[in-house]
């Protein structure tokens, strides 16, 4: 995996959100050199494009409210995000937790520990979606645990059958009908829910 992600740091897309001064200038070259897509903006954008894997944006006094409304308007941004400070003080502390930022980079930017950075940030990263697409799995299928044993309470109460028999019924169904069992809890909701809405009816 390490030796993977040092691989696949070449072609990235990589955004420089840093005033174009030689130090941006000098940034923008050394992701070159190690083999990364390079684009830049000045100042902050309001938005970062989806085809971008890191963004590397200055970070100070001056950025804060664009940062801010950055981070703010509409979904996260998704990339892996490395903060470039001058200077530690609670107010640039405080910004750079607030951005939840992947890896900070200390002015004046060397190429020495810009590809250590890099990796460290790209790895904590994709720790990250592992872990929101485990949590998102793990939501989906007690999403559907719920809707089947709604779907078997109701097959209990209309059809006289005990729990087994209508987890039973419920996987006979989804078998024979080469669908999963979710969605056979679902037809066994809407139906209840349909004949509900009918007897309510004048």
């Amino acid at each position: 995996m390490p030796i993977q992600i040092l691989r696949d740091l070449r072609g990235l897309h990589v955004e420089v959100v840093h005033r174009p001064d030689h130090e941006g200038l000098s940034l923008i070259e050394h992701l070159r050199r190690i083999g990364c897509f390079v684009s830049s903006a000045w100042p902050v954008p309001d938005a970062i494009a989806a085809s971008i894997d890191v963004v590397v944006i200055s970070i100070d006094h001056d950025s804060r409210a664009p940062l801010l409304r950055l981070l703010g308007s509409g979904e996260r941004i998704t990339p892996t995000l490395i903060a470039v400070i001058g200077y530690e003080n609670p107010s640039i502390l405080q910004l750079v937790l607030e951005s939840e930022v992947h890896a900070v980079i200390e002015r004046p930017v060397r190429p020495f520990g810009l590809l250590t950075q890099l990796a460290l940030a790209r790895s904590l990263w994709l720790q990250q979606q592992e872990s929101r697409r485990r949590t998102l799995r793990l939501e989906r299928k007690l999403r559907g645990m719920q809707r089947i044993q709604r779907a078997k309470s109701i097959l209990i109460a209309k059809a006289d059958l005990t729990e087994e028999a209508a987890y039973q019924s419920i996987r006979r169904q989804a078998m024979s009908k080469r669908t999963s069992m979710e969605d056979i809890a679902d037809a066994i909701i809407n139906a209840n829910e349909h004949l509900n809405i009918q007897r309510d009816d004048p």
